[in-house]
């Protein structure tokens, strides 16, 4: 039995809980928000796709208790609308880390011992106050971080030479927000490397696109969804297949003392390593430099 718990019923959340059920990622499923009129309003929608779903799931709302037993919590909750119309991610902080404090000390007082997955922004801030609240191992406590944002720059590579995206390799590193940049010496495209594919000029407007892409969608839907709970299930995936994924996580750096975007490997423990990335010098400061604003935020809540 996988069982899975969504904490916050959001666009967010609430797409995250549809692709589980519909995909068969979990066989159980628990919907959690503060709003227990939208969260049953969810929980009854699912609940009436189960005569066309291709997959049985036992679907739950309401009750804390429920994480207990639970393998598996996406936490998603927060105010989305901060985020977009100011264009800054960290506008949420206010909001989210007295939520993560409130929802890491629920899910401590739940008795839960399993992995946390975290999309709620600011994501590695908010993923480092899970931890430090649930009191969990760092590896069985992670978040989305630039794994969305190296989706989003795979796919404006790709289009650059009409290609898959998944054809390209390679990283967005650090914040998942406004200091996050692309790693070009980790890109390839069919094993040929991004300094032969593109000029300094090619390179700085994807990565201004890959970037904008999320604010676009926000100002045009009111937020974003789709993206973000696909990565959040891909992660899942990972660890209910020990998959030893490797790829981009908002994950504990040890050098870098922080919870921050950089590749990992996921497997049913949740991160099972940080293999050390060789950067150039002019990426590393780039990734040191987004390390200490992270650092900072979190040191100005004490």
């Amino acid at each position: 039995m996988r069982k899975v718990a969504v904490i916050g019923m959001g666009h967010v959340g609430a797409t995250a809980a549809f692709i589980l059920f519909t995909h068969g990622v979990a066989d159980e499923l628990v919907l959690l928000d503060k709003n227990e009129t939208k969260c049953r309003a969810e929980w009854g929608d699912l609940r009436d796709t189960l005569g066309r779903n291709d997959f049985y799931v036992n679907v739950k709302w309401g009750d804390w208790k429920e994480l207990a037993d639970a393998d598996l919590i996406i936490t998603a909750f927060g105010d989305v609308a901060a985020s977009i119309t100011t264009g800054d991610r960290f506008a949420e902080f206010p909001i989210n880390t007295k939520n993560a404090v409130e929802v890491g000390q629920k899910i401590k007082d739940s008795g839960f011992k399993g992995v946390i997955i975290n999309i709620s922004n600011p994501c590695d801030v908010v993923t480092s106050i899970l931890q430090k609240v649930t009191g969990l191992p760092k590896s069985q406590v992670f978040g989305t971080g630039t794994f969305l944002d190296t989706s989003r720059m795979q796919r404006v590579v790709g289009e650059k030479l009409g290609q898959d995206p998944r054809n390209v390799s390679g990283f967005n590193l650090g914040e998942h927000g406004s200091s996050q940049f692309t790693a070009w010496s980790t890109v390839w495209v069919n094993n040929r490397p991004a300094k032969d594919l593109f000029n300094e000029a090619e390179k700085e407007e994807m990565d201004r696109l890959s970037k904008d892409n999320a604010f676009m969608v926000g100002k045009g839907k009111g937020y974003t969804c789709y993206a973000v709970a696909t990565c959040a299930v891909r992660l899942a995936r990972a660890v209910f297949s020990d998959a030893k994924f490797y790829g981009p996580t908002s994950c504990y750096v040890e050098s870098l003392g922080t919870y921050i975007g950089y590749p990992s490997i996921v497997g049913k423990h949740g991160v099972e390593e940080v293999p050390v990335l060789d950067l150039p010098a002019d990426e590393q400061a780039k990734l040191e430099a987004s390390a200490k604003k992270l650092k900072d935020s979190l040191a100005s809540l004490e």
